[in-house]
């Protein structure tokens, strides 16, 4: 009988990896060796989250994420979604890049809308391989601005215009402006006003996948400047946030967290904030399941004061979405 072998069923095929073709030419396959032999893990992270995103296309629709992530990475993860798939594991490899992904959609658009179609611009910091502007309808009247290493940005270009995305037709928002700079350093703001940002304008911050490869004081720079634009225009800022024991993972190259964002970012000058963990009603988005001992499901049903869990003595690894938000004074009169 199919699907039965000695009289046991066997759990269905997972299937099989379909590369871009793109990604078969030889001038893409050297750009993506260039990237895997000299990027560092904070660049090369920007590959993994576009396979995540190509990956559970099913949820997202991210055309260009297969391109942008590079065979190695989408071979990687197909491996452990396979691998997942036939053990019947209850977390399957990538889901968290994918809820983490549609959370800052469905953020974006909704600070976009709130502010009731008045000019916005859309910051992304540490964009890496961040194709929105070529896949959010709700960023067709918005000035996007990506920040990130130059070579980063380089690459990213070249493999955008290899895919046809610098067509008119494939820019979904208004424009976009690449803005070479480190945002561990000082400058990158500078940098960001000479491309043309403009600070009296409405601003999305769009923090995503990269506050905890900075170190403290870094963080608290970029996050303080942000706070800084409260006074000129409506400011809301997406972000997320590792706790303590996120960081502590072995080999680990994440540096900052905060345990409290929702205390942090007030004090800052950022006063209306929502916190999510993955799992929650605004970050589910049909992917997790319902299972109460879900890895995801464990750890909301424990006190956030908890950094081990009492039942198996494993570290309380948590991811918070956070969505802080502020007005100038002048609009609240």
């Amino acid at each position: 009988m199919a699907g039965h072998e000695n009289g046991a069923e066997q759990p269905p095929s997972y299937p099989e990896l379909e590369l871009p073709e793109l990604l078969l030419t030889d001038a893409i396959r050297e750009l993506h060796s260039v990237i895997e032999n000299q990027w560092d893990p904070l660049r090369l992270s920007a590959c993994q989250t576009a396979a995540g995103r190509a990956l559970w296309k099913h949820a997202v629709n991210d055309p260009l994420a297969g391109v942008l992530a590079g065979e190695t990475y989408l071979r990687r993860l197909h491996e452990k979604m396979k691998n997942d798939h036939l053990n019947n594991a209850r977390e399957v490899s990538g889901v968290i890049l994918a809820v983490r992904t549609l959370w800052f959609d469905s953020k974006i658009e909704a600070a976009i809308s709130s502010f009731r179609k008045r000019e916005t611009q859309v910051v992304m910091l540490g964009a890496g391989m961040d194709a929105r502007a070529y896949r959010l309808s709700c960023l067709k009247d918005s000035e996007v601005f990506e920040v990130d290493f130059n070579d980063v940005l380089q690459v990213k270009t070249t493999l955008i215009e290899a895919a046809g995305g610098q067509k008119p037709s494939q820019l979904i928002a208004k424009s976009v402006t690449r803005v070479a700079a480190d945002i561990r350093e000082e400058a990158w703001f500078e940098k960001l006003k000479q491309s043309g940002y403009k600070t009296e304008r409405n601003t999305v911050w769009v923090l995503e996948g990269i506050l905890y490869y900075l170190s403290p004081s870094q963080a608290m720079k970029v996050l303080n400047i942000i706070a800084g634009m409260c006074d000129h225009a409506n400011t809301v800022l997406l972000a997320d946030f590792m706790n303590k024991p996120s960081t502590m993972l072995s080999n680990s190259i994440f540096q900052f967290y905060s345990d409290w964002p929702e205390h942090l970012l007030p004090s800052l000058g950022l006063p209306n904030v929502k916190l999510s963990q993955i799992g929650d009603p605004d970050a589910n988005f049909g992917l997790m399941n319902d299972d109460p001992i879900n890895l995801f499901n464990k750890l909301r049903s424990l006190p956030r004061t908890l950094q081990i869990n009492p039942e198996d003595g494993t570290p309380c690894r948590r991811l918070y979405l956070v969505q802080a938000s502020s007005s100038p004074i002048q609009d609240l009169l």
